[in-house]
């Protein structure tokens, strides 16, 4: 999945992961990305996600979020580099967002 939008009869849309965890075509590109495997999501500008893809690596497990209520219903769990104080709410068990 890629954050690279789709133009469909010229206009713009965005693959997106929704609530069920399936893909959607979102009408604006998405606020937050995530890993399919680890089920972490983050900052589009995530310090370790950037690394891991300069690396060569995560970006074909990458799949993005139109918000954060939408990351958590889909089972994914705050990112502790970029969203520590998400993090650390999750971790403690409280409701993030």
């Amino acid at each position: 999945m890629t954050g690279s939008p789709v133009v469909v009869a010229g206009t713009r849309t965005w693959t997106l992961l929704g609530p069920d965890r399936r893909p959607y075509q979102g009408g604006l590109p998405g606020t937050l990305g995530g890993h399919r495997g680890s089920r972490i999501y983050g900052r589009l500008d995530c310090p370790g996600a950037l690394r891991a893809i300069a690396r060569g690596g995560y970006v074909r497990h990458r799949v993005f979020f139109a918000d954060e209520p939408a990351a958590i219903a889909a089972g994914y769990r705050p990112c502790w580099l970029c969203l520590r104080e998400a993090y650390v709410a999750w971790k403690s068990g409280q409701e993030v967002s």
